[in-house]
């Protein structure tokens, strides 16, 4: 990896992987206001301040579509969110802490105030999510610069699960399932403005240079890949 790269990473805080499912991997995210109310909760839990978990304070119309709308008072951050993906069924999120023990309470608001609103909005109860969060450190430059692919990749398990196995027969349809997939940080690496407010994008972009090359590095990786060198961070 060039020098380059790594006085990058070098700068950077401790970085986690992070990920949670579904108790028994049942579905989390059942319609869109679900996923607009679990972006909602990335950026409103990520406040060291006092954060209202109101089930009836969040209409998703009229609050997140246009992003915007986040920007209504200074946070103190608890943590830079470097990249996300949300699937039916878990999440996938890269953090970095910005104070200690950030993504420790985090985590527990982000978990404890989605798990209330979707107990509410279903009339249910007990456990959401299947037990603690699982979080492992990114200590490598191989899956600092990796892992973001491979969480934007995601996606691809609902339309062609063969992707793991290198076996995609239809890129274009693949290329253009991911550029209009909106439940990730994907687009927003891709220079779309669709969740601008929830991530720090600086510290990737430093590595991929711009938009531009994000997108073509995405994809040559897409085409070559091999996943033996994160299979040890990714957490499946």
């Amino acid at each position: 990896m060039s020098l380059y790269s790594s006085i990058i990473f070098k700068n950077m805080d401790q970085i986690y992987h992070v990920l949670n499912r579904g108790v028994d991997k049942k579905q989390i995210f059942l319609d869109k206001q679900d996923y607009f109310r679990f972006i909602h909760d990335l950026f409103e839990f990520n406040d060291k301040n006092w954060t209202n978990n109101n089930f009836h304070s969040f209409h998703y119309s009229t609050k997140i579509r246009n992003s915007n709308s986040f920007q209504h008072k200074p946070r103190e951050l608890l943590v830079d969110i470097l990249a996300f993906v949300i699937m039916p069924n878990h999440y996938h999120l890269i953090l970095s802490p910005r104070l200690e023990n950030g993504i420790t309470i985090f985590m527990r608001k982000l978990n404890m105030g989605y798990a209330k609103y979707f107990n509410q909005k279903y009339n249910r109860s007990g456990t959401l999510f299947e037990g603690r969060y699982k979080s492992i450190p990114i200590e490598k430059e191989s899956h600092f610069i990796h892992l973001p692919y491979y969480i934007h990749l995601n996606p691809l398990d609902l339309i062609a699960p063969e992707w793991r196995e290198r076996k995609i027969k239809n890129f274009k349809e693949v290329i253009n399932f991911l550029e209009n997939y909106r439940w990730s940080s994907h687009l927003d690496y891709l220079g779309k403005h669709n969740f601008p407010s929830v991530i720090n994008k600086e510290p990737l972009l430093e590595f991929f240079g711009s938009e531009k090359e994000y997108k073509k590095l995405f994809y040559e990786w897409l085409k070559d890949l091999d996943l033996s060198d994160i299979q040890s961070c990714i957490l499946e």
